[in-house]
């Protein structure tokens, strides 16, 4: 080997220790820096010919191993989606109050029935009636602010959802920018750790936000999925694209998180064509959308049964009472049914008209099977008024609400229950038409409509609602458009339901009440229904199909619900009394002392009732199960967290005990490296010697 090799080997030789050098001080001075992976220089043998001729030095690559950072990426989506249920999820256990408080929605359920009880301990009492007056009115104005408070969350949560978007948007265009940069430096040979090293750790902010896939590429690049199998970044840029609805207010449906191409800097194009599919999109993104779409609509459908069930138990009693003294006129609400309706009754009702001491003046009893099953509403109204002989007079407007006035001012209108009682779909006649309701909503029937399959559904041509299914999970579905044809019958209804999109998924139905029910097939067990729209109105009542099927808790229309104005600081008005049956003409058919009606209060708070799909249950125990079913989401939503910020913190060290910086083994790689650099130099040094001394021997 000449001395020119020899030179050019030691030479090399200092360059490969230098180059190392350099790389572990940069590792040592990163020993603390997260995500951080270290560096390492590939030396390998020169060879020429045959023959050693020092070393080769390569670029610094980064020590990392792919299947450790992708199983980081996947344990941050469980942490994101665990993260924002947990922490939602805690704010609504703390909507409903501590277990046992005063102002929990449970201690006010049972506010009215410790009021309804006072109420027969002391008849003819205007203070135990308007505590009672006052109990409820407070019971529906928690239920409202509860309900409130549920649509200020969903708000927060929406917005949470735009701002996670735009998180992604931004994220997405690094991760682009680091592709290229990846790619190119990969291209020229030179070292793109650092790019790497950025790029991973902007992947693992986004896979915290929206569950990911990764893909690596022989250039160097990576490709992105999202965990539904969308496509969110390729060779070519995408931006989710989304449309915050509504200016901050809560919405009964959001539109999807759709994709469009983008260019470099991050400027949407046209659409992909593709969308996330909703929670199934997992991270944080997936949770939140779950919590806006699924877990909230789902509590505030049962607050609005809780608020069905507790007026219809209050109303069941009060329309089988009567005020004492009995008010001149009795006006019911717009029930959604007008004159020409088929009447539906079976039984019989009593209707009389009294003097203000309770004694009889006029009274008939209405068999309603003797007006055969073709009757209308009208007959039944016919039929009261020819019975009463003008002592008082039965009337239904257009809007379906019927009136009950007597002649004079000076008397008073009672009704009461038959032998065997007037019954449509478990209803009285009075509490049909809401004649002394306690409770009323301006945009509900507050009583079931007793549909059957013949009857017309009365609905305009051009009048649709849209019907919304999700999963278990909050998934969409499928969405269906409820249109009626002109002329068209409720089972006409069932059927056009049924062969639609949301048919598919299981099967609708009447029920006993003439309310419809969707029964989900077993293998989508726990999916919901919503009406997110609706612009149908009933012959012209102003009730719409939402309002008259029953299909979703907002039936009840809480949020307009209030008791009755004329009972509000006049407690005397409450009907507390019962008409009494087979009392003649001039005789006491009233009693000034009677408590029956809060008996039946009594009675109804504490009977067991049907709450559309979610059990049979009393009014206490579903209260107590609405609450316990909250606070055991919640905490199982905060051991999910746990348990999922363990995996993730598990993935993280032995990701980083593979790449991460020792300082140990740097300082000891340095030490291995001062001796290679001393051992090049000396070579280098008696090459230069020998040098001196050829030199000297010419000389």
């Amino acid at each position: 080997m000449s001395l020119n090799d020899i030179l050019g080997a030691a030479h090399s030789g200092l360059t490969a220790a230098q180059t190392a050098l350099k790389t572990v001080s940069t590792n040592i001075a990163n020993v603390g820096t997260p995500g951080y992976a270290r560096e390492r220089v590939t030396l390998t043998t020169a060879v020429v010919q045959g023959r050693v001729t020092g070393v080769n030095v390569g670029e610094p690559t980064r020590v990392a191993d792919r299947f450790l950072e992708d199983s980081v990426y996947a344990r941050a989506g469980d942490v994101g989606r665990s993260d924002a249920e947990a922490t939602y999820l805690d704010r609504m256990q703390a909507l409903l109050g501590q277990p046992g408080s005063e102002g929990s929605i449970p201690a006010r359920i049972n506010a009215v029935s410790a009021a309804a009880v006072a109420m027969t301990g002391l008849p003819n009492s205007p203070q135990t009636a308007g505590a009672f007056i006052s109990t409820v009115q407070d019971t529906i104005a928690s239920l409202q602010q509860l309900s409130r408070d549920t649509d200020q969350i969903k708000s927060d949560v929406e917005a949470e959802v735009g701002y996670t978007v735009e998180r992604v948007n931004t994220l997405l265009t690094r991760i682009h920018e680091l592709n290229g940069t990846v790619a190119r430096l990969d291209g020229l040979g030179r070292s793109s750790a650092g790019a790497a090293d950025q790029r991973m750790a902007a992947v693992e902010e986004l896979s915290g936000l929206v569950g990911i896939e990764v893909r690596h590429q022989p250039d160097g690049r990576i490709t992105i999925d999202s965990a539904d199998g969308v496509v969110l970044l390729d060779r070519r840029l995408r931006q989710l694209d989304y449309a915050m609805p509504g200016g901050g207010v809560a919405q009964d449906n959001y539109p999807p998180v759709a994709l469009r191409f983008a260019d470099d800097a991050g400027n949407p194009g046209a659409l992909t064509g593709e969308q996330l599919s909703g929670p199934a999109s997992g991270g944080a993104l997936g949770g939140l959308i779950n919590m806006r779409d699924n877990l909230l609509p789902g509590f505030s459908d049962k607050v609005g049964l809780l608020f069905g069930s507790l007026s219809e138990a209050v109303n069941t009693a009060s329309n089988t009472s009567t005020a004492m003294p009995p008010p001149a006129m009795l006006m019911g609400r717009a029930t959604g049914f007008t004159g020409t309706d088929r009447l539906g009754f079976t039984g019989q009702a009593q209707f009389a008209v009294t003097d203000k001491q309770g004694t009889l003046i006029a009274s008939t009893v209405v068999d309603f099977d003797a007006l055969g099953p073709a009757a209308t509403i009208n007959d039944a109204v016919t039929a009261i008024n020819a019975g009463l002989g003008g002592a008082a007079t039965a009337s239904i407007d257009a809007g379906g609400v019927l009136t009950f006035t007597a002649a004079s001012t000076l008397n008073g209108v009672s009704i009461g229950q038959g032998t065997p009682p007037s019954d449509r779909a478990g209803t009285g006649f009075s509490q049909f038409f809401g004649l002394n309701d306690i409770v009323v909503s301006a945009g509900s029937t507050l009583a079931p409509p007793g549909f059957v399959a013949s009857d017309p559904h009365g609905f305009a041509a051009g009048q649709t609602a849209e019907l919304l299914l999700r999963d278990a999970s909050g998934k969409t579905l499928a969405s269906a458009t409820l249109a009626p044809a002109a002329g068209g019958t409720v089972g006409d209804l069932v059927t056009s339901l049924n062969g639609g999109a949301v048919g598919q998924y299981g099967t609708f139905a009447l029920d006993g009440q003439g309310r419809f029910t969707f029964s989900p097939h077993a293998s989508f067990a726990g999916a919901s229904l919503s009406i997110p729209s609706d612009s149908t109105d009933r012959a012209g009542t102003g009730r719409s199909f939402t309002a008259l099927s029953g299909l979703t808790g907002r039936w009840a229309a809480l949020s307009q619900a209030e008791v009755r104005k004329e009972l509000v600081g006049n407690p005397g008005r409450l009907p507390l009394a019962t008409l009494q049956p087979g009392i003649a003409v001039g005789q006491r058919a009233l009693g000034s002392g009677d408590i029956s009606g809060a008996l039946a209060v009594v009675d109804n708070l504490a009977a067991v009732r049907d709450f559309a799909g979610h059990g049979v249950a009393t009014l206490d125990r579903y209260t107590s199960d609405l609450m316990g079913n909250i606070g055991t989401a919640a905490a199982q939503a905060e051991d999910r967290l746990t348990d999922a910020t363990a995996r993730r913190d598990d993935a993280i060290n032995r990701r980083d005990s593979f790449s991460g910086v020792n300082l140990d083994e740097e300082l000891a790689q340095m030490v291995v490296l001062q001796n290679s650099y001393s051992a090049a130099a000396r070579v280098m040094t008696a090459a230069r010697e020998m040098y001196d001394t050829l030199i000297g021997m010419m000389r």
